[in-house]
């Protein structure tokens, strides 16, 4: 469901720049629905928090140590007309899988180039320098992860899809795309659902869930993403849940093999939350 910038990666150092995946679409304050009983994951008590992979090099202060509690029991549940979702933030051993998730989507959205094995294997090893240099800037960014489960009792749980969150300018890209939101305000980016559960509301939820959380831990109201001219679908999706476009990319961007985009805002409304954010 999610559509995806083409960038033509030619390097890591440029990457962090050029992987913006290009995402598709409430937040329910209560307990698990029935059909939740069963719904969990890998993650075991014995697994590693958000907290081990910053332990080593890591000095936090304890406003950043508060938000990365916060963030590691931060929930979303939603019911879906065929199943369930939870999004989570993504913890250290969820990584790879959520690697595949990205590298596949990615190279599936790169229709001019190759999409063998081989490249997707490469694209993986760039996605993971990725993400664990981002998953090493919490709680100033995030990577959220989505589950989900069919109605069926007998269903596994599979990760549905995945989004990234930067809070603040700690936690912004050194070069983000053009047209380039302010560093100092939330933003949206990566998102990505898996292609055999498209079409069944994950996107807007794992775009619901994102809001939810910004509106916890930032006290800004406005949130920023991007979206591709071409994507029709998303950028329907995108109005419907209340971005506006504020600017284009000029036409010159085609030059670098880039795709023209939209930057879009959204502005929150107050609430007691967003006021006594983290």
């Amino acid at each position: 469901m999610a559509t995806l910038c083409v960038y033509n990666i030619s390097s890591y150092s440029n990457y962090h720049s050029q992987l913006h995946f290009y995402d598709t679409p409430h937040f329910i304050k209560s307990h698990k629905p029935n059909h939740f009983k069963t719904f969990s994951t890998s993650q075991s008590s014995s697994s590693p928090t958000l907290l081990d992979p910053l332990k080593p090099n890591r000095i936090l202060t304890s406003t950043e140590l508060q938000k990365l509690h916060f963030l590691e029991n931060f929930k979303y549940f939603q019911e879906l007309k065929s199943g369930s979702m939870l999004v989570r933030v993504m913890r250290d051993d969820e990584i790879d899988m959520t690697v595949r998730l990205l590298s596949e989507s990615f190279a599936e959205s790169m229709l001019m180039m190759p999409k063998g094995l081989m490249y997707v294997n490469l694209l993986g090893v760039l996605v993971k320098n990725y993400l664990c240099d981002r998953r090493f800037l919490m709680p100033h960014t995030a990577t959220l992860v989505g589950y989900y489960k069919d109605d069926d009792d007998d269903s596994e749980v599979e990760l549905a899809g995945s989004v990234e969150i930067s809070f603040n300018e700690m936690g912004a890209n050194d070069a983000p795309p053009t047209p380039s939101p302010p560093k100092d305000l939330p933003y949206i980016c990566n998102m990505a659902v898996q292609k055999s559960l498209r079409r069944r509301g994950i996107g807007w939820h794992l775009l619901k869930a994102s809001e939810e959380l910004i509106s916890q831990m930032s006290p800004s109201c406005e949130i920023y993403l991007h979206c591709r001219m071409i994507d029709a679908a998303p950028l329907t999706m995108y109005t419907k849940a209340g971005y506006n476009i504020v600017k284009t990319d000029n036409i010159l961007v085609l030059l670098t093999l880039q795709r023209r985009k939209h930057l879009m805002c959204k502005q929150l409304p107050i609430s007691e939350s967003s006021s006594d954010s983290i």
